[in-house]
């Protein structure tokens, strides 16, 4: 069980106050650094997937001893930034600007985002952040494509 108390706290980042949005700025900051050297689309994808999958797994069995969607568990907001970031290009403009798009959805849970905190164990932990990613990323790829920066 410990080791799923890790993952799911991001080592421990669940523990402090806000520890959502410090998970989210952690992932912000590895990919930032990742990027630089030299991780492309394929490797980010993938580590994105697993990142999801092994979240799903550990919320379940953390969900067990610290009840449903605990504060604790900050892995689907990296789980749900990551998505956010996939295929953005690398600069601060846009981590930043994704970063802030993902706290509003992830805050605020517009757009049927609400809904999906209903699904059982890992996958109602997970499904809501994931698709806060996806609408993200979304207006991301709209901002990128219209060269709005």
């Amino acid at each position: 069980m410990k080791i799923h108390k890790l993952i799911c706290t991001i080592f421990g980042v669940g523990y402090i106050k806000g520890g959502g949005t410090i998970a989210a700025f952690v992932c912000c900051v590895c990919w930032f650094f990742a990027a630089k050297y030299r991780c492309d689309n394929k490797l980010f994808l993938i580590a994105t997937l697993l990142i999801t999958a092994i979240g799903i797994w550990s919320a379940t069995k953390v969900e067990t001893i610290w009840g449903k969607d605990s504060y604790r568990v900050v892995i689907d907001e990296v789980a749900g930034m990551a998505i956010g970031l996939l295929f953005v290009p690398v600069q601060l403009k846009y981590i930043v600007t994704a970063f802030i798009l993902f706290r509003f959805f992830d805050i605020l849970k517009p757009l049927f985002i609400r809904r999906l905190e209903k699904l059982p164990a890992g996958w109602g932990v997970m499904a809501d952040d994931l698709l806060a990613g996806i609408y993200t990323n979304i207006i991301m790829q709209i901002i990128i494509i219209n060269n709005f920066f």
